[in-house]
């Protein structure tokens, strides 16, 4: 049978495109094409976790808000308003233009219209003089104010004191001459498209160093502006230090910034940014460090941020070199000083850690390199505008994913598996360090004296909201006379839900006695010290302590601790602080932030209260436990600073919290004239003990008054 001349036409048709079909089969997807989309995949599916995290943190951050502004409308003070504000419109309703006056407009008319210039004059007068009453700082006559003025008056104060008189100068060039070692310092800028002013302000504060022998090595990073190259051949044309490459594609900040790295000929790379400003003796502070110390491989300062205007806001008075409170956010900050060999070995920055760059390189040098110092004062002004991340936290939002990346990685290559949640409102981030053994015993040691009600509540919330379960507690009896007491003590001998060892002791009161005595009985890797007035509030509470102490630096993991309405009662120990030592953030919200949302990071103090904290056993063996001529107060105090003596660092814990009904068994320590007798006994043994720690804390910063528990600025 005879095919139809359509058939033949579709095949002749098939044929004549069947080189097609071949192009088809050669193009075919390969196995590494479906995996590379594979790839790709997983990171989509990851960045969309990123972002689903960061959106839930801020959902919560404006739920905080709400909150508090729910809190805030009911205040007596916005009622109040509101009550005067709704009988300042009857007035003003009262005022008729053109007819009879009545009472009531009369008296609108005289104190709201025509007197209200003389009301206010004498109004101004009186709370000037009341001010001035009141006041105990001199009040300071300004002339200029280029470089004073602030948001804050004790930061205009402190910045007046600061300022360089012509004596002061003079003082710095003397000092200079003196110099042994004249460091060469290159400050590394990259450069895209910044502002011009902010960018000639930024030049010009190097140019205007007290100290001259530096270089300032450029890498315009492609700049769509052409007024940028002009600026920048204007600086290197008129200082033959001023360095400039300029890059043939956009590479980014990293790739920027190696760039300029690689003009560098300086024993210091000094890194800055492009709208920075550094102050007059910035480079003269670093210099005079090195002259002391020529050692140093990292050196970073206190910072403050400066706006559009001019405006100083915000300083950021840092402690001495503290590395757990790196592992919650960058606080070195930007202008720091790396040893120039020791940066590039490391490879300088890394691409794909954008808007974080900055944290991951200091993550990774410190990693190497551990001669850190610390120069408190404040030497760089940090510019806030609407396109910088000092504006707001939100400015760049995946600097936050980068650094949550850098954070996971620095932390696995130290050999710890972790998680890193974003804390509310991206002020750092929450850092969780998984165990490595989750078996270990913990031995929980609680002193007590009758007081059986508060003493039950502590041991149920320890066996009933704790997820770790391998522990024992040791109850150390001290003189309990109480017969409930004892009828609980036998319960809880006869029970099988934990190991309970009981431990009487009737000597005359002795907390660091009682301590040592409990460690005795004793079995376990980990130690915890818990007052009978505490209560369990994180479940996760003997984890997030575990997580730190079971890495072999660190020596004490103390907690959060709070008053019975949410507010803080503890949240670390400055020594120094109030005399010779003193919580910080005491009856502020839970939630914080406190001094740049210390609160609610992982920061290193010298000292923590044993009201609740962990220590391994071979730790607290290692110093001799715990000092018995410390017999009430600072004993923990004393025990923490040998810790630290001993090599160890301490840290706090924000994410792990308890309830403390303080001094509920002893009552409190200053309750009669004998004991405050043993209480300045007790203080000037601490002071005399250790007057390295008491008049200088290295967990904090010596232009914060110790006055105060709030890190206010020391005027």
């Amino acid at each position: 049978m005879r095919k139809s001349k359509s058939v033949l036409k579709d095949k002749a048709s098939a044929k004549k495109n069947l080189p097609f079909k071949k192009d088809l089969i050669k193009r075919r997807p390969k196995l590494e094409d479906y995996r590379k989309l594979h790839i790709d995949l997983s990171k989509s599916k990851a960045e969309v976790r990123d972002l689903n995290t960061q959106l839930a943190a801020a959902f919560r951050s404006i739920d905080q808000l709400i909150k508090r502004v729910a809190e805030l409308e009911q205040s007596k003070y916005y009622r109040l308003k509101r009550l005067l504000t709704h009988y300042l419109k009857r007035l003003r309703s009262n005022f008729k233009t053109g007819e009879k006056k009545g009472f009531l407009s009369i008296v609108y008319n005289y104190l709201f219209k025509r007197g209200a210039r003389i009301a206010r004059e004498l109004l101004a007068k009186v709370l000037k003089h009341i001010y001035l009453f009141v006041e105990p700082r001199k009040v300071l006559i300004i002339e200029d104010f280029s470089e004073v003025i602030a948001t804050t008056a004790d930061y205009t104060h402190y910045l007046t004191r600061k300022k360089f008189t012509d004596i002061r100068k003079e003082l710095i060039f003397r000092d200079i001459k003196t110099f042994k070692r004249n460091p060469l310092l290159s400050v590394v800028m990259p450069v895209y498209d910044p502002p011009i002013t902010f960018l000639k302000l930024a030049l010009d504060s190097i140019v205007d160093q007290f100290y001259t022998n530096w270089e300032i090595c450029i890498a315009d990073d492609c700049s769509t502006d052409k007024e940028v190259r002009k600026t920048l051949e204007r600086y290197a044309s008129k200082h033959k230090n001023i360095k400039v490459v300029y890059r043939t594609e956009n590479g980014h900040i990293s790739k920027a910034t190696n760039s300029a790295i690689e003009l560098a000929t300086g024993d210091y790379c000094v890194l800055m940014d492009q709208d920075d400003i550094l102050r007059e003796n910035a480079l003269y502070e670093i210099a005079k460090l090195l002259n002391r110390s020529p050692d140093a491989e990292l050196i970073y300062s206190d910072e403050d941020k400066i706006d559009e205007n001019g405006i100083h806001s915000e300083p950021h008075f840092k402690p001495d070199w503290s590395p757990e409170s790196l592992l919650s956010r960058n606080y070195l900050g930007h202008v720091c000083a790396f040893k120039t060999f020791a940066l590039r070995e490391i490879g300088g920055y890394r691409e794909g850690y954008e808007g974080s760059q900055d944290y991951d390189l200091a993550l990774r040098f410190t990693e190497k390199y551990n001669k850190i110092l610390h120069i408190p004062e404040v030497l760089y002004h940090w510019r806030s505008h609407t396109q910088s991340a000092a504006y707001h936290e939100t400015a760049k939002p995946y600097a936050y994913r980068a650094a949550q990346r850098a954070l996971t990685e620095a932390l696995h290559r130290r050999g710890w598996d972790s998680k890193i949640d974003f804390l509310e409102g991206f002020r750092g981030y929450k850092v969780w360090t998984e165990l490595k053994d989750p078996n270990e015993l913990v031995s929980i040691i609680i002193p007590t004296k009758n007081k059986q009600d508060y003493l039950k509540q502590c041991v149920d919330s320890i066996i009933n909201k704790s997820t770790y379960k391998n522990f024992e507690i040791i109850l150390v009896d001290n003189n309990s006379d109480e017969k409930e007491f004892f009828t609980l003590v036998d319960e809880w001998k006869k029970q099988h839900k934990f190991v309970f060892k009981y431990v009487q002791e009737n000597a005359p009161f002795n907390f660091s006695y009682l301590i040592n005595k409990g460690r005795k009985a004793a079995s376990g890797k980990y130690l915890v010290l818990l007052n009978n007035d505490t209560e369990i509030i994180t479940p996760e509470w003997m984890e997030g302590l575990i997580g730190q102490v079971q890495r072999p630096e660190i020596g004490v993991a103390g907690c959060k601790l709070l008053y019975e309405n949410d507010t803080i009662q503890h949240a670390g120990v400055i020594v120094g602080l109030g005399g010779v030592a003193a919580h910080v953030f005491t009856t502020m919200d839970r939630d914080g932030p406190g001094y740049f949302n210390y609160i609610n990071l992982l920061n290193n103090y010298s000292a923590l209260t044993a009201a609740c904290f962990m220590v391994r056993t071979e730790v607290f063996d290692k110093v001799n436990g715990f000092d018995e001529k410390f017999v009430v107060e600072y004993n923990d105090v004393d025990f923490c600073l040998k810790v630290v003596e001993a090599g160890y660092r301490n840290v706090y814990v924000p994410h792990v919290e308890l309830y403390h009904y303080e001094s509920i068994s002893r009552g409190h320590p200053l309750a009669n004239p004998k004991s405050i007798k043993r209480h300045e006994k007790e203080m000037n043994m601490l002071y005399k003990k250790w007057p390295k720690f008491t008049e200088n804390d290295p967990c904090y910063n010596p232009n914060l008054t110790r006055g105060l528990d709030n890190f206010s600025i020391k005027i």
